[in-house]
């Protein structure tokens, strides 16, 4: 009888598999495809082969993931233009499953690997000839995730615009602590890496603990999402079902569209987000106020108590829609939702006001795969009105993890274990206050110049010290990192006051989770 792997192991035996499954890529990559799609590519196939693995340990023939005759067995048992156009017909039929997690899987799917030869190497010798779902570890979901990790380094294709570090993830999850009775939500879930995070989070501190009811539920339903491109969408419900979140047949817990299009019709008690970064080109946006800043698309959102087309002031008030009474969020966003005027103004007087927002993580630049990102993290409640009409903050607190700490991608990549001061600090029941770790009350907040939030107090101490300089390589990416901020400030700042912006500045800063 074989043990169950050590944590380590587990962890050694995931990116060996990862490795493979890159090693995978590069066979596509030769074919033409761009990262997107050959990672697309192989998650169809990865997903066929780990739900033949899953029904084959299952004693419940109703357990099955995928219909027989559209599943890996009708796969393997064809070769070259056979296999293509058994593929291509399991493609097809799955996609007809709408509304549920398969058709979500599989919607507009298409072949793209256009040479049988190819097709039949990833399937038979490639794919076929690996043990996926490994007993005692969660390598299915792992290694699948790790390859969307590997694929989001890949920046000049757009890949990164689908993932959060699952560093940052873990210490948002961990300062947030997710309950079996939570609903959990993410309102631009990308690949669902909060979703899963939380799901994890919560079957390792409360499994044990957990009646029969409560485990159904927090597998199918009190768990959900939304994501924008449908692409990523698949991605996610793929990531989620191999985590074991959700069931094939059942309503997809990902549904497509734009957030921000309605209100929320399901109200959540946490909500973990990174929306996407930039502002969209074409919107009409009509608020409480009555006013509309008027583009191409309509928004009609009575809730929106403030009126923007900033797509980030918009997704905060969204998440204040969705949150419930007593909810907590989590939520990234840029620097410009803490000093931006006017309708950013509104949104952070609200947001103290209406609120108890207790707790803001000051990003540092070198952590996203987009460029130029100068980010934060909010903590937010959403509390009943004080009958005394006094605002529900009290104080902010505001960790400064952005002055004096240099991160690249590769160099000097973000650990879970930078973050521990932090987490550490945010348990505190008397919380202390340290160099990095300082409050503000709400008359101090309230009292600056707009509610200005972009608070700062530290000084890098590279800059008055020779004996710590930095690499030559850390400099150089910091002063392309505060450029690329800088433009991106500049183009919003043009934009509203009417100027126009070059496409490649106006576009979306891809920081998706």
């Amino acid at each position: 009888m074989s043990s169950t792997p050590t944590a380590v192991q587990a962890e050694a035996q995931t990116n060996q598999l990862v490795a493979k499954l890159w090693n995978y890529c590069n066979v596509l990559r030769d074919n033409g495809l761009s990262t997107i799609e050959y990672v697309e590519q192989l998650s169809y196939l990865l997903f066929l082969k780990m739900a033949d693995e899953i029904a084959e340990s299952s004693f419940d023939e109703a357990e099955a993931i995928v219909p027989p005759g559209y599943d890996w067995q009708s796969l393997i048992s064809k070769k070259g233009v056979a296999l293509e156009i058994q593929y291509r017909n399991i493609l097809a039929e799955l996609a007809t499953k709408t509304g549920t997690t398969l058709g979500t899987i599989f919607a507009k799917s298409q072949n793209r690997i256009t040479e049988p030869a190819l097709l039949e190497k990833l399937v038979i010798d490639l794919i076929g000839g690996e043990d996926w779902v490994t007993q005692g570890t969660d390598l299915k979901g792992d290694a699948y995730e790790g390859l969307l990790a590997k694929g989001a380094e890949d920046t000049k294709t757009g890949a990164g615009q689908y993932f959060t570090p699952r560093q940052l993830i873990d210490a948002m999850v961990d300062c947030i602590r997710p309950q079996p009775g939570d609903t959990i939500t993410d309102p631009a879930c990308g690949t669902g890496g909060f979703l899963i995070a939380a799901h994890e989070h919560i079957r390792k501190h409360h499994m044990q603990d957990m009646s029969r009811d409560e485990r159904l539920a927090l597998s199918d339903g009190k768990i959900f999402g939304n994501e924008l491109v449908t692409g990523t969408a698949r991605l996610a419900a793929m990531n989620m079902l191999l985590h074991g979140i959700g069931s094939s047949d059942s309503k997809s817990l990902i549904s497509v569209g734009d957030a921000l299009a309605t209100k929320p019709d399901r109200h959540a008690s946490v909500v973990l987000a990174n929306p996407p970064f930039g502002k969209k080109s074409a919107i009409t946006v009509i608020g409480m106020d009555g006013r509309s800043e008027r583009e191409d698309i309509s928004y009609d959102r009575p809730d929106f108590r403030a009126t923007t087309t900033n797509k980030q002031l918009n997704f905060a008030q969204h998440i204040m829609s969705q949150l419930a009474i007593d909810g907590r969020a989590a939520v990234v966003l840029p620097d410009n939702v803490l000093f931006e005027g006017g309708a950013g103004e509104k949104i952070r007087r609200r947001l103290l006001q209406e609120f108890n927002f207790h707790t803001m993580l000051r990003l540092p630049t070198g952590i996203f795969y987009a460029g130029g990102v100068k980010a934060n993290v909010l903590f937010f409640d959403k509390k009943t009105p004080r009958a005394d009409g006094k605002p529900n903050t009290d104080r902010l607190w505001v960790y400064d993890f952005r002055t004096g700490k240099h991160f690249t991608l590769k160099q000097r990549p973000l650990r879970r274990a930078d973050l521990d001061e932090f987490v550490e600090a945010y348990h505190q029941e008397d919380r202390q206050e340290t160099e990095r770790f300082k409050p503000f009350t709400y008359d101090e907040l309230i009292a600056r110049d707009k509610v200005n939030l972009d608070i700062t107090w530290m000084k890098d101490p590279a800059l008055d010290d020779a004996d710590s300089l930095l690499p030559p390589e850390v400099i150089a990416q910091e002063i392309v990192q505060d450029l690329q901020a800088a433009l991106n400030e500049f183009a919003a700042i043009a934009e509203a006051l009417g100027g126009e912006i070059p496409p490649e500045v106006a576009e979306d800063a891809p920081v998706v989770d």
